[in-house]
Parts: structure tokens; C-alpha cells; sequence
């Protein structure tokens, strides 16, 4: 590495001010803080000594998605699989086809490695074009502004691959990073200034502009003509009862061996990546804790008023917990810190505000069956109104305190100095001078 870090002081002075390639020092910028460390130090005080700074905050946050990766990879390549083998098939079409076959990769559902490189083949083409296509916009945002490309599109590229399905088309996937990145963030001044999340506003765009492709029963499993319902489609048709009778177990949904998304149908991945965050006080646990009591408490209350028509009414909060992304939007959406509140109390109004609003879609909307994506983002646009109103409260409390505080000293002040006892009331009456303490 000292023969790279030579070679990037050596070409410095070419991207610097003044040389040749200076509107491209974003990128060179970009290319050298990813490797090294940035030699960028405070030069007066207040100094801080903290190894947290934003790069390792948004390193944290994709290896706290790791499990949902390998999970999710897989899920895919074991749902391909089953498909392939339930069907009759020989193996899987298109040139993801020809290149397992060239690895000879088998498709025997049984198999671990089959499964994951079956699954690897969906993964990384959706991945890279997400990359490249949101990396442009950033390189290209950062050279216009003049500023350093931020390590946030690493989180929100991860995140948005692994809130798609499968079956994608590549170009959708560049279409809807590049709304995400641009519209959702760099118009509004880049990385921090966001008020919605990058990665779900990237997917709400594809899901309402091409939903043939977001939604349905034939987009969840990477297998031309097979189809296949995710089990909170099964849900909103026929409760748990359906859920469980096509098959699916509450184990099943937790481990994350359900048709779904690339990356969020694994409750248990989803727990792993949140123990890792808040370790790391990356995450705040308010905001996680505060969405699994809002949904628990929306759905208890659902279950007690009871529907003879809906029986989404009736499903227990934990099948609502292992269904679809609820885990992975708790723990890696409503923890976004730039589009989340601010405020320890805010946090938890905030988090309980998605798990209510949640289970509200779900069970409510009869066209809609997933909720926690919307929730969220409804709640990222009213995060500055809570914020602003646990504010407000805390000064109007503080300044009632500081009332009763001055009330009571005012109090004191004007009360009625004592009597005299003793020697000195004895020593006035004679009409004598008070007597001296050591008398």
C-alpha cells in the first residue's frame, strides 16, 4: 500500500487548485480518503478526540448489513432453486444462466454454495449498476460544488439494493438510485441535508411509477413463469391461517426463507445488524424500540376490535414483526440520522408514530399490503415538527421552573423576620442594648 499512497501524493498536485485536472479532485478525493485515512485535523479549538467520524459511521452501517446480504443471497438463489426444481426446468435462462453454468454451479435447492451463487448472480449485477449509476450522480454533484464525495451513498446504495426484487430490470434499478440520490438529496444541498431518506425515496418512486415490476406475485422469485405470493400478500387475503397453510411457518419468516426482496425478508439478519449498530451507538435505540412498541401496541388494539371481513385484524404482532420488511426498515430506515429526529423524546414519538402507522396501512389499506415503507417515509417529513414540539415543551417546562423557583425566593424574602427570644427579648424590654453573642 506505500507504493499507492506514493502514487496518490505523487499525482496530488494535478488535482489540486490550480492544476490541470482540478475539477476533478472530487474524485481523486474520493479515491484517497476511501484508502487512507483523511490527514484533515482541527487547527483551533475546541478539540475533540473521537474515532468516530463520518466515514467509519457509514462503514458501520454496511457491515451491520452483511447478514441481511448473505441471507438475502441465499433466499434468492434457494427460492430460484426450488422454483427451477418444482417446475421441471434444467437451469436458469439469459446470460446469468450461461455464467453459473460456466462455474458449474448447480441448482439443487439443497445445496448452501448452489444457493448462494445462484443468488450472488441477482445480487451483484443490482448492485454494481447501483453503484455506478448513483456514484456518477454524486462524482458529478461533488465536481459542480466543489466538495468531497461523501461516504453516505456506500449506505444508501446498499440499502436500496436490498429493498428490490429479484427479477428487476437493470435500468429501473439506475432510474431509481438516480431519482433517490438526485431529487431526494443532492438538489436539497447533498449528504445532511436530506429530509427523506435517499434509499426509500429511490424505491417509493419505482413502486408507484412501475409496480408491475415492485409488486405482484410473479417478481418475488428470479424464474421466468413461476409464480409465487410473498406471505404478507397470503396474509391480506386469508390471515395467518393462509400464511400457514401455504406452507409457511413463523420460523420460516423470521429466518428469512420467504419470497420477498433481495436483502429484508430475514428478521434474525435485520436483530444482528441492530445489536452491531447500537454497540456502536451508530443507531438509536429509541427510535427501533419505539417502532416495535408502536406496532405491538397498534396491533393489540386491532386484534381487540376484531373484523368479520378483514382478517388482517385479527394477525398477532409478532407474524406482523417477521413480515415483510418491517425489521429491515426499523432498523436500518427509521435510524436514518439525517431524516430522523434529533431529540431523545422526538425518538421515540418518532418510532412509535412507523410502528403505528405501519400496522395502520396493513391492515386498513386493502391495496397496499406492505406499510412500513410509507410509514417512514411520513414520518421523515413531520421528524422537524416533533422535534421542534419536544423543544418547545422542554423550554415552556424549564421556564415554569424557573417561575416557581423566583416565587418561592420572592416568598422568602418578603416573610416577616422572626421574633426575638431568650436574653434579647429580656434585654429590650429593660430597655438595654442586645447582649453580645459570647454574653
Amino acid at each position: 500500500m506505500s507504493a499507492v499512497r506514493r502514487w496518490l501524493d505523487r499525482i496530488h498536485p494535478q488535482f489540486a487548485k490550480g492544476g490541470p485536472y482540478e475539477k476533478y479532485y472530487a474524485l481523486y478525493e474520493m479515491v484517497d480518503t476511501f484508502l487512507y485515512t483523511p490527514p484533515d485535523v482541527t487547527r483551533t479549538a475546541p478539540h475533540v478526540r473521537d474515532a468516530i467520524d463520518l466515514k467509519r459511521v457509514m462503514s458501520y452501517v454496511v457491515l451491520a448489513t452483511i447478514p441481511c446480504v448473505l441471507l438475502g443471497m441465499w433466499n434468492v438463489g434457494y427460492q430460484a432453486n426450488s422454483a427451477i426444481t418444482e417446475l421441471g426446468l434444467a437451469g436458469a435462462e439469459g446470460w446469468r444462466g450461461a455464467i453459473l453454468g460456466l462455474l458449474g454451479v448447480g441448482y439443487d435447492p439443497s445445496s448452501l454454495w448452489d444457493n448462494i451463487l445462484h443468488g450472488l448472480a441477482f445480487f451483484l449485477p443490482i448492485y454494481v449498476v447501483t453503484l455506478l449509476a448513483g456514484g456518477f450522480w454524486e462524482v458529478l454533484f461533488a465536481g459542480i460544488r466543489n466538495h468531497e464525495v461523501n461516504e453516505g451513498f456506500l449506505v444508501t446504495s446498499m440499502l436500496f439494493a436490498l429493498t428490490l426484487p429479484p427479477s428487476i430490470p437493470l435500468w429501473m434499478v439506475a432510474l431509481g438510485i438516480s431519482f433517490g440520490v438526485v431529487l431526494a438529496k443532492e438538489v436539497f444541498g447533498g449528504t445532511g441535508k436530506n429530509f427523506v431518506n435517499p434509499a426509500l425515496a429511490g424505491r417509493a418512486f419505482l413502486f408507484f411509477a412501475y409496480p408491475a415490476q415492485l409488486s405482484g406475485d410473479g417478481v418475488w422469485t428470479a424464474v421466468d413463469g413461476f409464480s409465487g405470493a410473498t406471505a404478507l400478500s397470503l396474509g391480506a387475503e386469508g390471515g395467518v391461517a393462509s400464511i400457514v397453510g401455504a406452507g409457511i411457518s413463523w420460523g420460516d419468516a423470521f429466518f428469512g426463507a420467504i419470497q420477498g426482496s433481495l436483502g429484508s425478508t430475514s428478521t434474525l439478519a435485520c436483530l444482528l445488524g441492530a445489536a452491531f449498530l447500537i454497540y456502536t451507538r451508530i443507531a438509536s435505540y429509541r427510535i427501533i424500540l419505539g417502532t416495535f412498541i408502536g406496532m405491538v401496541v397498534t396491533s393489540l388494539v386491532f386484534n381487540a376490535i376484531g373484523s368479520d371481513t378483514n382478517p388482517m385484524f385479527a394477525t398477532p404482532w409478532y407474524w406482523h414483526f417477521v413480515l415483510g420488511g418491517f425489521a429491515f426498515g426499523m432498523v436500518f430506515m427509521a435510524t436514518d440520522p439525517v431524516s430522523a429526529t434529533h431529540t431523545d423524546t422526538g425518538r421515540w414519538i418518532f418510532g412509535f408514530l412507523i410502528g403505528f402507522m405501519t400496522v395502520i396501512i396493513r391492515v386498513v389499506n386493502p391495496a397496499y399490503p406492505e406499510g412500513i415503507m410509507l410509514a417512514i417515509l411520513f414520518a421523515n417529513l413531520i421528524a422537524p415538527l416533533i422535534d421542534y414540539g419536544v423543544v418547545k415543551a422542554n423550554v415552556r417546562r424549564r421556564l415554569r421552573r424557573q417561575s416557581a423557583r423566583g416565587q418561592d425566593a420572592s416568598a422568602s424574602a418578603n416573610a416577616p423576620a422572626p421574633s426575638p427570644g431568650g436574653d434579647v427579648a429580656v434585654a429590650r424590654v429593660a430597655g438595654k442594648a442586645d447582649p453580645e453573642p459570647g454574653e
